[in-house]
């Protein structure tokens, strides 16, 4: 009974998350920072992250000495050392106790390189936090102007749908008083029928861009209601300034350069490590060492109790170990070479990514200035198939126009609407790339 009160309690608390995440009002700003903070890839970086910072904790402790204790316990049987070094025929049992460190005095300062390699390590790992967020961001953004896309073009499609139906009611009126013919009626009929499938379609889609968006978020419901926004094209700055100087600022500030950049001095700091190899190295090591030994069968007596052997048998040791490569089977040079095809793979990634980004800010510059020269039709169009409409209104009433003549009209007032609403947002999406390219926050 217990279990199924507490099921039943969880179904409760889900139901009641997604129905109060269905009933917010998200904002952009909020969904941006939502997918920031909660998106499954940025938790993930941001654990190689904390990797990272433990490699680099490693890397300090590398040049601290080790410190090693040890004990065993012994028995022998049959014909053994005595302690005081002669020879005898039975059973005994020894303890050893020993105490022991070492230091690298000199590695060819292969430490030294790992330290730093391990630092850069950790801005590696915080670049790539911040392009897999720049990402997440932008696509945050174009997700949310298609609702919104959406949702223009659905008030549109219901405004057309209203003019319609009120046509409809006109003609009905006039063809019971018997001024128009039925096949009016008919054509009339049918257009309402063609608005009434396009407000359906307006609707799936609205429910799809819905659907994405919180899908990006990774939320537990299938659709989010966003906040309405004012949709500025009319600052247009960004596009004062000139492919090359959008490509310096993005060269310089941009996650996935200095990702690669940062792999180019990683890759440095392998070949030092690597090339440390063919110097000598320097190692001292300590120890204290001490034995109890102890014949079965006989009763301990000093001068060799337990005591007394540990502190004659103590052993004190300081070793200075100095190892000199001659000839290691190629591995040395090997390594180094591998080191060298590393570094070179990373540098023409670099080349790669600084291409990557001059032709992905070329494409977005003449893309953008595309979608303003798109804008600028469609609002002309607009504006003269509204007059025109109104016109074709005017003597449809007056019945100097028929049915299928006032159609085309507004079907092409229709058309020209849903394109000025998708070169608007398509044109401000443009816009916001590259001022995202150029530096520029996405909220202002």
């Amino acid at each position: 009974m217990r279990l199924k009160s507490t099921m039943l309690l969880l179904a409760i608390a889900v139901i009641q998350t997604v129905v109060a995440q269905e009933d917010k009002i998200w904002t952009l700003q909020e969904c941006v920072s939502y997918a920031l903070e909660n998106n499954i890839s940025v938790k993930q970086a941001q654990l190689d992250k904390e990797i990272s910072i433990e490699d680099v904790k490693s890397a300090k402790w590398n040049f601290a000495p080790n410190l090693n204790a040890n004990a065993s316990q012994n028995f022998n049987f049959g014909s053994s050392i005595t302690a005081s070094g002669s020879r005898a025929a039975a059973d005994f049992r020894s303890n050893n106790f020993g105490l022991n460190s070492s230091i690298n005095l000199f590695d060819g300062f292969a430490n030294v390189q790992g330290l730093k390699q391990a630092k850069i390590g950790v801005e590696v790992q915080e670049a790539s936090i911040a392009k897999i967020k720049n990402d997440i961001s932008l696509n945050v953004v174009n997700s949310y102007l298609q609702i919104l896309f959406a949702q223009e073009q659905l008030k549109v499609a219901e405004s057309q749908l209203q003019i319609s139906s009120n046509e409809v009611r006109r003609i009905e009126e006039l063809v019971s008083a018997g001024v128009l013919a039925e096949g009016d009626l008919l054509n009339i009929k049918s257009n309402l029928a063609a608005d009434n499938q396009n407000l359906v379609a307006n609707q799936n889609n609205l429910e799809l861009a819905s659907l994405r968006l919180a899908q990006l978020l990774q939320l537990n419901s299938s659709k989010i209601s966003v906040a309405e926004m004012q949709v500025n094209v009319e600052d247009q700055a960004i596009l004062g300034n000139d492919v090359q100087a959008i490509y310096d600022k993005a060269n310089a500030e941009f996650p996935e350069v200095k990702l690669a950049e940062l792999n180019i001095l990683s890759a440095e700091k392998g070949m030092s490590i690597a090339k440390a190899n063919f110097y000598p190295s320097l190692t001292m090591s300590m120890g204290m060492n001490t034995v109890y030994q102890h014949r079965q069968g006989f009763k301990d007596f000093a001068p060799f109790t337990f005591g007394n052997q540990l502190d004659n048998n103590l052993g004190k040791s300081l070793v200075f170990s100095l190892n000199v490569p001659i000839f290691n089977r190629y591995q040395f040079r090997n390594n180094v070479n591998k080191a060298k095809v590393n570094y070179q793979k990373f540098t023409y990634s670099l080349d790669s990514e600084r291409l990557r980004l001059r032709e992905t800010i070329q494409s977005a510059y003449t893309d953008a200035m595309s979608a303003s020269k798109s804008f600028d039709a469609a609002t002309a169009s607009v504006k003269a198939q509204t007059k025109a409409f109104e016109y074709s209104q005017e003597r449809f009433k007056a019945g100097s126009i028929n049915s299928f003549d006032f159609n085309q009209t507004k079907n092409n007032l229709v058309n020209a609407q849903s394109q000025l609403i998708q070169s608007k947002y398509d044109f401000m999406f443009k816009l916001k790339v590259l001022e995202f390219y150029f530096g520029e926050p996405i909220f202002k």
